[in-house]
């Protein structure tokens, strides 16, 4: 008897090829770092491709992927994945009666079942977020919200409730598939599997889509050096009068320049900021709370928890308990 956990990606034409491929090498990794462990062939996964009629499909960027077999040939699955794609609302999938109805049956065979990015509105076209709190990209989450019954978490990266996750897709996908994979394995070969894959971080479920990081890219020109330098300096004290020196202003004209550009003032900018650094501490190093607020820039400690229950609705412990299971 085959004990392997069978990993079964559907795809069709238009899928987004990430969608695809960002989980498969997750779990395609995870199988190297467990062989590493010395665990056997029966403790890895078996990774499929399904597609309606078995075959070659054309999907993003012009690639094509070939199929394993048809979806209807596949018999013990495991982990279900489908995923979305970047098509306009008018044309937003090609995809058959025949797979929803299979989907649908296959929801209550599988162990879990996933999808990525808009694949989300596939699962609720067949009714299997009703009731469960589910989120999708964000340029479409509008679309999502137009099924009443399902609870949509417009921010979060991955969602899971009961045995069905959703991602934001794209490189959310990959955060979906090392949730996975830790659910599995444990931790540490998620975050072994995330340091192979080289990201800058193993997102947990409630991490935004948008970093202040990203978002600050976006809004502003002027002040793009400043605030990769605001990063990499978290330590220091970062005062409003630090922060214009750096960037050749009066404290009071570059108080209302970076407020105006950046939509918060420059104290919550940075706050946020360093309390998305602690949350990377926690989920990935064994620091005190002490150091990471030294490292973070906070004064003390009680400085530290106030600012992150302001930002997180929560005390770091209550945080780290949280991603820790």
């Amino acid at each position: 008897m085959n004990c392997k956990k069978k990993i079964s990606i559907v795809f069709y034409s238009g899928a987004h090829s990430l969608d695809v491929i960002g989980p498969a090498e997750v779990f395609s990794l995870a199988n190297q770092q467990l062989k590493d462990k010395g665990l056997s062939c029966d403790d890895q996964y078996e990774i499929e491709f399904l597609a309606e009629d078995g075959d070659t499909k054309l999907v993003s960027s012009g690639l094509r992927l070939c199929a394993d077999r048809c979806f209807t040939d596949s018999k013990d699955i495991h982990t279900l994945l489908i995923g979305g794609n970047l098509h306009d609302e008018a044309e937003r999938f090609n995809v058959s009666e025949s797979l929803k109805h299979w989907i649908s049956i296959q929801s209550g065979l599988v162990e879990r079942i996933g999808c990525i990015g808009n694949g989300a509105l596939i699962l609720a076209e067949v009714g299997l977020l009703n009731g469960r709190r589910a989120t999708t990209h964000w340029r479409y989450v509008d679309l999502l919200k137009v099924f009443p019954e399902v609870e949509v978490d417009e921010d979060s990266v991955f969602v899971k409730d009961g045995h069905v996750f959703t991602s934001a897709g794209v490189s959310a996908g990959v955060d979906l598939a090392l949730a996975m994979v830790e659910e599995d394995f444990g931790r540490g070969i998620a975050l072994s599997v995330a340091q192979l894959m080289v990201l800058y971080l193993k997102r947990d479920s409630d991490h935004k889509q948008s970093s202040t990081y990203l978002l600050s890219q976006l809004q502003s020109d002027r002040f793009l050096d400043l605030v990769q330098w605001i990063h990499s300096n978290l330590e220091q004290s970062l005062c409003v009068n630090s922060l214009a020196e750096k960037a050749s202003m009066s404290p009071r004209n570059f108080a209302r320049c970076f407020t105006r550009d950046m939509g918060v003032t420059p104290g919550r900018f940075v706050e946020k900021i360093r309390v998305e650094k602690v949350c990377q501490l926690l989920a990935t190093q064994a620091l005190t709370q002490e150091r990471i607020a030294t490292i973070c820039g906070f004064k003390s400690q009680e400085q530290l928890r106030r600012a992150f229950r302001r930002n997180k609705g929560m005390l770091p412990r209550e945080y780290r308990q949280k991603i820790s299971g």
